[in-house]
């Protein structure tokens, strides 16, 4: 709700998926402009629409789910880590983002050497069960 000096104004959070194509309000709000009481609508039907907005708020937003990015793993890096049991096992025990992060570390480089110096300290820290950026998980 917004208050003004001579009206207000009443809004609705997922007001699309309550009031359908009417949900998208201008300035005013759902309700429109409301400079007096006889501007709201009649008690019943305001009753059922906190209600629906209420019954609304406990389920899930509509909407596309994102579906997460997928990891690229480089071909040295999968030969390094089916070479690193250890490392492997580490690998496979993170979660898709804590993966990509080493994926997209590794893919960044640029020269090969950088890229190998890479993987080999992406391995040994596998094979201990660190995160990519362990040094920061503490801070």
């Amino acid at each position: 709700m917004a208050a003004f000096k001579a009206h207000c104004a009443v809004n609705f959070w997922r007001a699309k998926e309550l009031l359908g194509d009417k949900g998208e309000a201008d300035g005013m709000g759902q309700l429109g402009k409301i400079g007096s009481l006889e501007d709201l609508p009649d008690d019943a039907a305001l009753d059922r629409l906190i209600a629906s907005a209420l019954a609304l708020s406990r389920t899930p937003p509509l909407g596309k789910k994102s579906t997460p990015k997928p990891e690229k793993l480089h071909p040295e890096f999968a030969a390094a880590l089916d070479a690193a049991p250890a490392a492997r096992a580490g690998y496979d025990g993170f979660p898709p983002g804590a993966r990509r992060e080493y994926c997209d570390w590794i893919n960044e480089a640029k020269q090969d050497a950088t890229r190998a110096k890479r993987i080999a300290q992406a391995v040994e820290w596998l094979a201990e069960g660190k995160k990519r950026n362990w040094k920061y998980e503490n801070c």
